[in-house]
């Protein structure tokens, strides 16, 4: 019930833009005594944020922690499902195997886990994927759409444009999507995104979306392999990026994008998609576990499969591969 009440009254305070809630008022709107809303304002104070308490007033939130907090997420969080439930850890092996864990016990749409550190990161194709503490967002979210399995890898692509939104919103950096899962500012690699499925014969069960930004890296917290092809927002942008401002941009065009996707289907999240893909009208060379293929990215399908002509005319669909710019 504390957690509860923990929550509703960010929610409380988030929502009254800067103006002064009585202790009354809250305790009205939350259903709880005044003195336990004394308790969770002094217990916010300890996780950082500044609140200003005027008598006959009441208070009003100045000014949030630096730290990435349950609490600080919370605060001006503008969606309804995604975020709203929150699992945050100091320290875990992956938010996405805890992700899983909790989809499978029955956690609702919308759960998000963050973490301040992955010890066990991991990518695409089981790469790892280095996940400091205080540096990035590594994040996992539980989404349980009505769809037959076929449908998942769509929603690689949604997140993909509502991350794209997300650091454009928060930042003013221009990012640009590499097919499938990628998103690079000035050609180098910012987020990941790995997309994995729970599902019955004919049905999604769960979709658990990882998403790891690098936000707050400099360029010696890369590990030596990936400095020349990894950035993060904070070294294109020249200062320190709020982690808390980038999660809540993110989940709210999610949201968006998730629920015009399931009114609309996939075609507005196609033109989206491509309005951010680097490598549309390009020449790419695409491995897939059977190949390499060489030719020029025409687009993808209303499935999200990417198109790709080769020197002879000839289209092949490509379900999954690694991308890099090449020529003929």
């Amino acid at each position: 019930m504390s957690i509860d009440i923990r929550k509703q009254l960010i929610k409380a305070l988030s929502d009254a833009d800067g103006e002064f809630l009585s202790g009354q008022a809250l305790a009205e709107k939350i259903g709880c005594s005044r003195t336990a809303i004394w308790k969770h304002i002094e217990e916010l104070r300890k996780d950082g944020f500044v609140l200003e308490a005027v008598r006959n007033k009441g208070y009003k939130i100045v000014n949030t922690p630096e730290d990435l907090t349950e609490s600080e997420i919370l605060f001006g969080l503008e969606t309804d499902r995604f975020g709203r439930y929150i699992h945050f850890y100091e320290s875990v092996e992956s938010t996405q195997k805890e992700a899983h864990r909790l989809a499978y016990e029955g956690a609702p749409e919308g759960t998000i886990v963050v973490s301040e550190e992955q010890r066990k990161g991991r990518g695409r194709l089981g790469r790892d994927w280095s996940s400091l503490p205080q540096r990035g967002i590594w994040m996992s979210m539980i989404v349980r759409p009505d769809l037959p399995p076929q449908k998942a890898p769509q929603f690689t692509l949604i997140t993909a444009v509502a991350a794209a939104n997300a650091i454009d919103d928060v930042t003013g950096l221009y990012p640009e999507i590499k097919w499938p899962n990628d998103i690079l500012i000035n050609g180098k690699k910012v987020v990941g995104i790995l997309t994995e499925l729970q599902a019955e014969a004919d049905k999604i069960s769960s979709l658990i979306i990882g998403v790891g930004m690098n936000v707050n890296h400099g360029r010696d917290d890369f590990p030596e392999s990936v400095r020349k092809t990894a950035t993060s927002l904070s070294i294109e942008k020249g200062n320190q990026v709020s982690r808390a401002k980038v999660i809540q941009a993110f989940l709210k065009h999610f949201e968006k994008y998730y629920q015009l996707y399931l009114e609309k289907g996939f075609a507005p999240i196609k033109i989206l998609w491509e309005t951010y893909a680097v490598s549309i009208g390009k020449v790419i060379a695409a491995t897939t576990v059977t190949g390499k293929i060489v030719g020029r990215a025409l687009g993808i399908t209303e499935n999200g499969v990417l198109l790709v002509e080769d020197e002879t005319g000839t289209v092949h669909e490509v379900y999954s591969a690694d991308i890099e710019l090449s020529d003929f």
